[in-house]
């Protein structure tokens, strides 16, 4: 079943009826103009979604990040990479399948993929627990970048989580720890590491595979400390005030860009990554590339001072009108 946002119903509904007259005149080749009022109508398709598209609020940014068929992290593993071999295990006894990891050729670069996978059919987001990892999921991380860095292997890592497990046995097994563990060794990798925001980036799920030296975010994700409706549960006590929290917590990746916490938004389809799957993975490989080109002519010492200093500019007080 397609989900339909509250916003892209008159969309749908343009969609719909222009999809009507191409059946009717594919039936009846004597139908007057109607190949004209199809053009006409598809003109007016692209006009408003980019009217819609260009003018989402936080909210609706954060319903967009969420979609059912926004592609996920293995979607774009399928669409980028060749010869991805998963890895799995923490060497600690964790699975994690919240995370997953591996080598992989990009062109003609090996790099080490790391990313969250929320899953697709209800048993699939079950078993990986909707995207929200474990500690094991977290060292598994580790394990796998540490390795990237022994030999001398690029990193990109796909970030999209609401959070961490925030389970009692999470807590239990470390999770803050695995977390903290995951962003002081990061900091100092010796080789490059760019970090995609391809959905949610929800606070230190996101946080601990999101230190890099570039980070890119697609243009309809969202990264943020806590999600709208616990910052709104917060705040106010009242859930329903998610939409005040979503443009409060500047979410989106035009504010966080401005902010200077990410480096590059990647345009998606007009519409969404969840239209067309394999045009985002198109766009977000050429960023990558670009970027990773730039990154290899670096040297290893510089780049883990200009990671340093990047991430300790970060949370500076910037007034608006000042």
């Amino acid at each position: 079943m397609v989900q339909i946002l509250d916003f892209e119903r008159e969309i749908f509904a343009l969609e719909t009826q222009i999809r009507d007259l191409v059946s009717l005149s594919h039936m009846y080749d004597s139908v007057g103009d109607i190949t004209d009022e199809i053009s006409k109508l598809k003109k007016k398709l692209r006009r408003m979604k980019h009217d819609v598209y260009s003018n989402l609020k936080g909210w609706d940014k954060t319903l967009v990040a969420r979609h059912q068929d926004r592609p996920h992290m293995l979607d774009y593993v399928e669409h980028i990479f060749t010869d991805f071999f998963e890895l799995h295990g923490d060497r600690h006894g964790g699975y994690g399948p919240s995370i997953v990891s591996g080598p992989a050729k990009f062109d003609d670069f090996s790099v080490m993929v790391v990313g969250h996978q929320k899953g697709r059919e209800m048993e699939e987001k079950i078993a990986r627990n909707f995207g929200m990892s474990q500690p094991s999921g977290y060292r598994k991380a580790l394990r796998v970048m540490q390795m990237a860095e022994k030999f001398n292997i690029p990193i990109i890592t796909f970030i999209d989580t609401p959070g961490a497990y925030p389970g009692v046995d999470a807590e239990e097994k470390g999770q803050s720890e695995a977390i903290a563990k995951n962003m002081f060794r990061m900091i100092s990798l010796k080789v490059p590491i760019i970090c995609v925001v391809i959905g949610e980036g929800g606070s230190g799920g996101a946080l601990a595979i999101g230190v890099g030296d570039r980070i890119l975010m697609l243009e309809h994700s969202v990264y943020s400390v806590i999600s709208p409706e616990g910052c709104a549960s917060i705040l106010w006590e009242d859930k329903n005030k998610n939409k005040q929290a979503a443009d409060a917590l500047c979410l989106t990746s035009n504010h966080l860009l401005k902010f200077e916490i990410i480096d590059q938004i990647v345009q998606e389809p007009l519409g969404g990554a969840h239209r067309n799957h394999k045009r985002a993975a198109i766009r977000l490989k050429k960023a990558l590339r670009k970027n990773l080109l730039e990154l290899k002519e670096i040297n290893p010492e510089e780049l883990v001072v200009s990671r340093e200093e990047k991430f300790r500019k970060m949370g500076k007080v910037i007034e608006e009108g000042g």
